[in-house]
């Protein structure tokens, strides 16, 4: 698979059912993020593969409503950092920049895989980092939600079950680009 066919192919669906992802599917991913580039070679993420059934209960309980399809998938992945192993230039801190990279890569790994990987928001971090173990000073950035795309929509609320059907609509690139200089088009933000 060509990485533009792995971009087109990348969504975030939320049915998702068991699979098994062996240790060397777990070394894959891992790889994939572990290559990323990151701002004078800090490498500052760090992830937990969480695929235990105790520790996936742990994990479950940190999710926030209307996040239950995540609870069908075989493994979710704790993405975090900490601001001890950023590089900061002038004002600017990079660490969760070169993590969302990290997981960027990890997820297009997936879906050469056949996996779906599906990144959220909807969680209580500091619950999430207490569970894991994670040491104070890092932020769980996100959980990836990772599985097998199936069609069973039972976990999903109506609107869930709705946007698996298609793509979400993506702002036109005259909206997320512009040449030389600022264009007001940039100003467009997603419909929702």
């Amino acid at each position: 698979m060509e990485v533009k066919e792995a971009i087109e192919k990348r969504r975030a669906y939320r049915a998702l059912g068991p699979v098994e992802i062996t240790d060397s599917g777990l070394r894959e991913l891992a790889a994939a993020a572990q290559l990323t580039a990151s701002c004078f070679n800090n490498q500052p993420w760090k992830f937990i593969f969480v695929r235990s059934k105790a520790a996936l209960e742990k994990m479950h309980g940190c999710l926030s409503r209307h996040n239950d399809w995540a609870k069908n998938a075989p493994l979710i992945i704790a993405a975090f950092a900490g601001k001890d192993n950023d590089c900061v230039i002038k004002e600017r801190e990079y660490y969760l920049f070169d993590l969302g990279m990290a997981v960027s890569a990890l997820q297009l790994r997936a879906v050469e895989m056949g996996l779906a990987a599906h990144p959220i928001a909807g969680f209580d971090s500091e619950k999430a980092r207490v569970e894991l173990g994670i040491p104070a000073g890092n932020l769980v950035l996100t959980l990836v939600i990772v599985g097998e795309k199936t069609e069973d929509l039972a976990a999903l609320t109506p609107q869930q079950a709705e946007t698996e059907k298609s793509r979400p609509q993506r702002l036109p690139l005259e909206n997320i680009f512009s040449v030389d200089a600022y264009d007001e088009k940039l100003a467009v933000k997603p419909a929702r």
